[in-house]
C-alpha cells in the first residue's frame, strides 16, 4: 500500500471516528506531551457522536480533572463537527474569559493544521471573520465563545457546549453557584437557534450537590455519562463501535494518568469533601457538616514551646454587645508549622472599649506573637486603635470568600491531622457543637475564628497583611 492510500485511509478514519480525531487533535494542541489512550475517551466520543447524529439532545458528562475533558469536548468535537457540517454554529461556554479564549485558540490550531485541511478540504476559516474568542467558516458556520455570566447578544448556537461552568474554588459560595444556574435559565437557553432541536452538552467535574449538573440531573431528561476516578460500584459503559467495557468496584478510571497513589495524595491534600466531588462525582451534602470531629488529633499535655514556635490569637469580633448580636471570640494557638495546637478559646459579648481591653489582656496573658483580626466591621477600628495604643503585632485579615468556602478551603488541614485540640477543656463541648453543625448552627463566631486562623496558617508569609499592607 503506498503513502497516498495510507493518507486517504487515515482521512476516512478521522472523518468518521471522533475518538481517533481526538487523539490526532491532542498531538496538535499539546505536541510536547505523550498521548495515553484510555477507554473513557471512546465512551465520551461515542456520546458526542450520538449528539452529532441527532440521537440525543441533552448530555451531561461528569469526570475528574486532568482527564482530557476539554480537548475532547471543547476543542476536538467542535473542529470535527465543523469539518463534517461547516454551516453549523457552535456556542462554547466556560467559567472564565481566559479559559474560553484558550479553548478557542486551541480549536483554531486544529482547524489550521495541514492534516485537518487534508481531512476536511471543504472547511476553511473565513478571513476577516475571526475574533479573539470566535471564528467563522467560509460556509457560514463557526465556533463562538462566551464566559458564564457574560452577554450573549446576537449569538446563538446549533450546538451548545458548556465546559466547566463553575470555578472550583467557588464551590461553597451559594451566591456564585446560584448566579450560574440563573444565567443558564435566563440567558443561555434563549441562545438555542432551534429550541426544539438544539443539543446542549454539559461537561464538568462536580463541585457541589447543587451545581449545574446537579440541578439538571434532578430535573431529568438528560443522558448522563458519569466517570469516577475509582469505581464505587460495578458498572458498564457503551463504547459504540468498540463494544462495551465493564468496571468492577475499585477499578481505576485511567491508571496511567490517575494512579491509585496519586489519588490518595489528592484526597489528603483536598480533603474528603472536595475529593468526593471532583474525583468521584458524588458531592456530599453540605448539611452533613464540612468538618468531622474525628478528623482532629487531640493532646493531653501542651507541648513545650520551642524557640521557633509562635503563639497566635485569632479574633472574630462582634459590632456591639446587644443580646441579639454575635459573640466576640478569641482562639489561641501554638504554631509549629505545619502543625498547630489549639490552646484556649474565649467567648463573650463586650462593648467596644471593653473588647479592646480584652484583646490586650488576653494577648499579654498568652504572650502572643501575632493577633489576627478580621478587617471588617468593628475589626477595622480595633486594628487601627490597637496599632496606635499598644505594641501588639496586629494583623488585619481581609476575608476573600463566604464563611462556608473559607472553612471548606482549610478542612483538608484538619483531616490530614495537622490541627490538635485538647482532650478536655471547659469550652470544648460548645466549640464541637457549633463546628459540627456549621453552617446550620445558630452561631458561627467560633468557626469564623478557627477558619480565619487556618487560612492564615495555610498562606506563605508574603501574603500576611500587616498595618495596611502585605508582606
Amino acid at each position: 500500500m503506498n503513502n497516498v492510500d495510507t493518507a486517504d485511509l487515515l482521512a476516512v478514519l478521522l472523518r468518521s471516528d471522533l475518538s481517533s480525531f481526538i487523539q490526532r487533535s491532542f498531538a496538535t494542541v499539546d505536541p510536547g506531551s505523550v498521548y495515553s489512550h484510555n477507554w473513557h475517551i471512546d465512551a465520551i466520543a461515542y456520546q458526542l457522536e450520538r449528539i452529532a447524529r441527532g440521537e440525543i439532545r441533552r448530555l451531561i458528562i461528569t469526570m475528574p480533572p486532568r482527564s482530557l475533558k476539554s480537548i475532547s469536548a471543547s476543542i476536538a468535537f467542535p473542529a470535527w463537527i465543523l469539518g463534517r457540517y461547516p454551516k453549523k454554529r457552535i456556542l462554547a461556554v466556560s467559567y472564565s474569559e481566559n479559559l474560553a479564549e484558550k479553548l478557542a485558540f486551541d480549536c483554531m490550531k486544529v482547524l489550521a493544521s495541514d492534516w485537518y485541511q487534508d481531512t476536511f478540504p471543504q472547511t476553511r476559516v473565513a478571513r476577516n471573520r475571526s475574533r479573539k474568542f470566535d471564528f467563522e467558516t467560509t460556509r457560514g458556520g463557526g465556533r463562538y465563545s462566551a464566559s458564564v455570566g457574560g452577554a450573549l447578544t446576537g449569538r446563538g448556537g446549533d450546538i451548545i457546549i458548556i465546559d466547566d461552568p463553575h470555578k472550583p474554588d467557588e464551590a461553597q459560595s451559594e451566591v456564585r453557584r446560584s448566579s450560574v444556574l440563573d444565567w443558564y435559565g435566563s440567558t443561555l437557553l434563549s441562545r438555542c437557534n432551534d429550541p426544539a432541536t438544539t443539543p446542549i452538552i454539559v461537561i464538568q467535574q462536580r463541585i457541589h450537590e447543587n451545581d449545574l449538573a446537579g440541578m439538571l440531573l434532578e430535573q431529568g431528561g438528560w443522558e448522563h455519562l458519569n466517570l469516577q476516578a475509582v469505581a464505587d460500584d460495578p458498572e458498564s459503559f457503551d463504547l459504540g463501535r468498540r463494544g462495551h467495557i465493564h468496571r468492577k468496584e475499585g477499578d481505576l478510571l485511567h491508571a496511567e494518568r490517575l494512579p491509585r497513589d496519586l489519588l490518595s495524595d489528592y484526597k489528603t491534600q483536598l480533603g474528603s469533601y472536595v475529593y468526593a466531588a471532583q474525583y468521584q462525582q458524588r458531592p456530599a451534602p453540605i448539611e452533613g457538616g464540612i468538618v468531622k470531629w474525628n478528623w482532629f488529633k487531640s493532646y493531653d499535655v501542651v507541648p513545650q514551646q520551642l524557640e521557633q514556635d509562635e503563639i497566635v490569637q485569632s479574633w472574630d469580633t462582634a459590632s456591639s454587645a446587644g443580646e441579639l448580636n454575635d459573640y466576640s471570640v478569641c482562639t489561641t494557638w501554638l504554631v509549629r508549622k505545619p502543625q498547630a495546637w489549639m490552646l484556649d478559646l474565649w467567648r463573650g459579648r463586650l462593648e467596644y472599649p471593653d473588647l479592646q481591653r480584652k484583646i490586650q489582656s488576653l494577648a499579654v496573658q498568652a504572650n502572643a506573637n501575632r493577633i489576627l483580626i478580621e478587617q471588617a466591621g468593628s475589626g477595622i477600628s480595633l486594628i487601627q486603635d490597637l496599632s496606635r495604643s499598644s505594641d501588639l503585632n496586629v494583623i488585619g485579615i481581609i476575608p476573600k470568600q463566604d464563611k462556608a468556602s473559607r472553612l471548606m478551603n482549610v478542612s483538608a488541614m484538619i483531616e490530614a491531622g495537622r490541627i490538635l485540640i485538647p482532650k478536655e477543656a471547659p469550652w470544648l463541648a460548645d466549640f464541637r457543637r457549633e463546628l459540627t453543625l456549621f453552617p446550620n448552627a445558630r452561631n458561627d463566631d467560633q468557626v469564623d475564628s478557627l477558619s480565619q486562623f487556618l487560612n492564615w496558617l495555610d498562606q506563605p508569609e508574603f501574603k500576611w497583611y500587616v498595618g495596611g499592607s502585605y508582606y
